[in-house]
């Protein structure tokens, strides 16, 4: 069994239970996940099957978007709605801070959140954070193509902006909450997070997790499998039978008449091989697949 299935999930687990749950339907070990949810955020989960696994990295790394609720007048330790929190500054109008967001469209440097997965020297920062030891991970570079505001709602001490963050892999949107208000001056944390779009999947095409073990008591749950070619977002190349046979057995294929270059997606037919780089007409494995591997239509 190979493929992604779309889960939607729901705030309250963490992305290692909808694993859990999936490895518990499928009755398979070699489950994955592309892309981290928090337990307060929901939506987009792609869920890794079999040797889907193998390309975390090609369906981690794409770009996503997020429907995203910004409180501002208050900051958090944990830059969203876990806390604890500590009340800011009174918030601008809507209008200055609608401004001052859309100001972080573009490619800038960002600090990652205090309580995040990162790895520093071995330690893992939350755990470190939790412990009294918070550690100083380092600042990555990261893209947001756009920010829409959908509505703004202002209380006594507070305003709450809704909006629509399309962004680049590795980027955080509590960190952008949390940037936003100290450049205002008031404070500001996530207060809520919807994926709504990742790997080339969409939140509104996703499977609820009740809905995954209903199929799965039906029988059903190869309908909630997809192939995993089509979410590669990368170009594909077509192999004849000998081209592939040496591509399967981690050889590297002369490809003189190849178009382009970089990585492609590299398909027998109907089937996903696996992932290749051409350079200089030469075909060279990464990432390979059995070609008897039950993946369906790719």
């Amino acid at each position: 069994m190979l493929g992604v299935v779309n889960l939607d999930k729901p705030v309250g687990p963490t992305s290692h239970d909808m694993v859990d749950l999936v490895r518990r339907l499928t009755g398979l070990r070699r489950i994955g996940h592309a892309g981290t949810l928090d337990p307060l955020a929901s939506g987009v989960l792609p869920i890794l099957i079999g040797a889907a696994t193998r390309f975390s990295d090609d369906l981690t790394h794409g770009h996503k978007r997020y429907e995203a609720v910004i409180r501002l007048g208050f900051r958090s330790a944990t830059d969203d709605g876990q806390g604890p929190l500590v009340v800011g500054a009174p918030p601008p109008e809507a209008e200055i801070a609608i401004a001052a967001l859309k100001s972080f469209v573009g490619t800038f440097e960002q600090r990652p959140p205090a309580f995040s997965a990162r790895k520093v020297g071995g330690d893992i920062a939350h755990r470190a954070a939790r412990a009294g030891r918070p550690i100083d991970a380092p600042g990555r570079t990261v893209t947001v193509d756009a920010i829409d505001v959908l509505s703004s709602e202002q209380g006594d001490g507070w305003l709450d902006l809704r909006c629509d963050i399309r962004c680049g892999p590795g980027t955080y949107i509590r960190s952008l909450a949390r940037d936003l208000g100290e450049r205002l001056g008031c404070g500001g944390y996530l207060h809520a997070l919807r994926r709504t779009e990742a790997a080339g999947l969409r939140a509104d095409d996703g499977t609820a997790p009740a809905d995954l073990e209903q199929l799965a008591a039906d029988g059903r749950l190869g309908e909630a499998i997809l192939p995993v070619a089509p979410l590669l977002q990368l170009p594909r190349l077509l192999l004849d039978a000998a081209a592939a046979d040496r591509f399967i057995h981690g050889s590297s294929v002369l490809m003189p008449g190849a178009a382009g270059s970089g990585r492609h997606a590299i398909l027998r037919d109907d089937l996903l091989l696996g992932v290749g780089v051409v350079r200089d007409g030469v075909l060279e494995p990464r990432t390979v697949i059995a070609a008897d591997s039950d993946q369906g239509s790719a």
